[in-house]
Formats: C-alpha cells, structure tokens, sequence
C-alpha cells in the first residue's frame, strides 16, 4: 500500500504539471476569437474522460486485473509525449532569470496538506473532532503565512497583484463554488444501489448521464463565448445547474432511469456551459506573462473545491439521512431505511442548490462589472 500511495504521489507530480499548465498553452497558442472554442473542446474531452473512465476501469479490473488500470496509461502516455513534441510549439519564457519560490511552494504545501487531511478527518470523526480543528487551524495560518511571504517575494510563485482585478477574483470564486457542490456526485450510488437496487455495472452506466451531457455541450459553450462572450453563457450554465439540482431534490422510490437521467441532464448540460466560458474568462482576465500562473490558479480553485466539496456534500448527506430516519450521529447511514435515504439526497441538493445561487450572483455582479467597464472604454474612446 505504501508503494502504491507514493507512486500514485509522482504521478500526482506530473498531472500537476499538465493540468496548471493545458489551458496557459491554449491560451498562447490560439487567438482570442477561438480561445472559447478550444477550451470548450478541451473541457469536452475531460469530462468525456470523467465518463468513460468508471467503466472503462471496471472492464479492465474483469478482464484483467487491477494493474491493467495503471498500466493502460504507459502507451498512452507514450503517444501523447510524442504528439506534445511533434505538434505543440516551442513557447519561450516571457521572463528572464526566474527563480523558483521555494519559501512560498513550502508553506503551499504545508497549507493544502493540512487542510486536506483536515477535511478528511473531519469527514470521519466530525469537524469537531480536536485532530480535525488543529489541522484546519494550521492551514488557515499557513494560508496567512503564504500570503506574507507572497507580498513580500521579489518574484513570487503566485502573483498577488492579480487578485486586483475584480473580475479575475470573481471568476476563479465562482468555479471553487461550482466544483465544491459539483463533488454532490459521491452520494448518487447511495440512492442507486441502496435505494433503487441497480447492479455496480448499471450505477455506472447512469453516472455517466452527467459528464456525458457537460462533455457534449461544452464546445458549443465555448463557441458562443467566443461569439456572444463569456460571462452570459457561464450565467446561462449556473442556471441550468440550478434547475438540475432542484430536479435531483425531486427523486423518489419509485423513479425509473429514464427519471433520473432526465433530472441529471440539466446538470451535466449547465456545467458544460459554465465550465469553458468562466475559463476563458479567467485566462482573458491574466496578462500574457501570467498566464501559467492563471491556469495553475484555475486548476488550484478545481482542486480545493473537490477536496472540499467531497467531506462536505458527503457530511451534509449523513446528518441529512440520520435525522430523516431518527437515528443517532455515528450511525452507518447504510443501516437508514430507503425512504430516509432518499430524503437525505433530495435534502442535500436542493441545500447544494443554494452554494450554486451564490456563483450565479457573482456571475451576475461579473457581468454588470464587465458591462460597465466596456461602456466606460468606448465614452473614452468617443471623447
């Protein structure tokens, strides 16, 4: 188990390195007009991937063993190192002689580990369990602490000036709070197999109906961003997340999949339509000489939002099914009857629908802050 947790760590390192820096390369690569669209694409193929994987997994885990799962990746890796190579430009650095932020990447790692093992304590002993307080404590100091070491670096690992525009902060809040409620994901096979009685096979085959749908409408996103802009189509997915979300705290005992997937599409579908737009948002916000910081940003926003949103949606969840079903904390939610399940899941989302109402206000205040600013540049230009 050892080896396998620090060997999962250095491939941890590289998928660091790819996803902080996909979108800063996209961002160079194409021109402004089609950023939106190779976004959308690219956010098309990570949720497509999000979807076949499950199942793609538990094929080669029958068919061949649990290896095959890690050893599938070594030709593909190989492939797509060479096509990286061979097809993707030479980008030369906008700065020279830049040094690394050892002190800063330090105290970094310090915080997100505390506060990552603090969430996952505080999952399973309760967030106020004495472990679970200590260690989110220590990452709210080490977050202060890499806060001053930042303001005071001469060439810091994140760049804080960028936090001053307005629009770049609002946008990078509103995906942290997108993928936090999005993490609600965990608690569906409770619904499907405890309550409805589906075989692991099928539960997976019905949770592909959301990264399916968000894979399916994110180029199309991405093109009408770059057409119509971005902050509206973004509000339009935040929408439609919510009308997922409160379709989802409809579920019932007797709902057939066709139910479910009906009430799960609106989800898929709205985060396809947030998910590239808000993107480009973000990157068009960046200047060119920070774009891989921006992206690393972006990728750091997804991160904490799954680290939190996981022990939260799944905290909100059990206490949620134990009142429902009358029972006492520390309980197996398992052990709740399928009617007190399912009021747990119907009761999380329409409170995760909530979290979602709140990026959809920041999407609105972006969208009236974006809109005033244009209006200001063209009174300038016409005087």
């Amino acid at each position: 188990m050892e080896q396998l947790i620090a060997f999962r760590a250095l491939q941890g390192l590289g998928a660091t390195m790819m996803q902080a820096l996909g979108m800063a390369q996209i961002t160079e690569v194409f021109p402004l007009e089609e950023r939106g669209k190779a976004l959308g694409l690219m956010g098309s193929i990570v949720s497509l991937g999000i979807g076949f994987g499950p199942p793609l997994g538990g094929l080669l885990i029958g068919l061949v063993g649990w290896r095959a799962v890690f050893l599938v990746n070594v030709p593909v890796g190989a492939v797509t190192a060479w096509m990286v190579s061979r097809y993707v430009p030479h980008s030369m650095p906008h700065q020279g002689q830049q040094h690394f932020d050892i002190a800063g990447a330090l105290v970094m790692l310090f915080t997100l580990s505390s506060y990552a093992l603090g969430m996952t304590l505080g999952q399973q002993y309760g967030f106020n369990a004495f472990s679970t307080r200590i260690l989110l404590a220590l990452a709210l100091i080490g977050l202060v602490s890499f806060i001053a070491i930042e303001r005071r670096a001469k060439q810091p690992m994140v760049d804080l000036s960028l936090f001053r525009n307005v629009l770049f902060t609002l946008n990078l809040l509103m995906g942290f709070l997108v993928f936090l409620v999005m993490a609600i994901v965990v608690i569906l096979p409770f619904f499907l197999e405890l309550v409805k009685g589906y075989s692991p096979q099928f539960v997976g085959l019905l949770m592909m109906a959301q990264p399916v749908a968000a894979g399916a409408v994110a180029p199309l996103a991405g093109s009408l961003s770059d057409r119509y802009g971005s902050r509206g189509i973004s509000l339009i997915g935040l929408v439609f997340v919510i009308t997922g979300f409160l379709l989802m705290g409809t579920l019932h005992q007797d709902v057939t999949p066709l139910g479910y997937v009906l009430r799960i599409i609106p989800v898929g579908t709205g985060f396809g339509f947030f998910q590239a737009p808000n993107n480009s948002a973000v990157m068009g916000s960046a200047p060119r000489q920070r774009l891989g910081i921006a992206s690393g940003l972006l990728s750091l926003s997804r991160t904490l939002g799954q680290t939190s949103g996981l022990p939260l949606m799944s905290a909100i969840f059990a206490a949620q099914v134990l009142n429902a079903a009358g029972l006492s904390a520390g309980v197996d939610i398992t052990a709740a009857a399928p009617a007190a399940l399912v009021e747990g899941v119907g009761r999380t989302y329409r409170m995760g629908a909530l979290s979602v109402v709140v990026a959809t206000i920041l999407a609105v205040a972006a969208l009236w802050i974006d809109a005033r600013r244009r209006k200001l540049a063209e009174q300038r230009l016409a005087d």
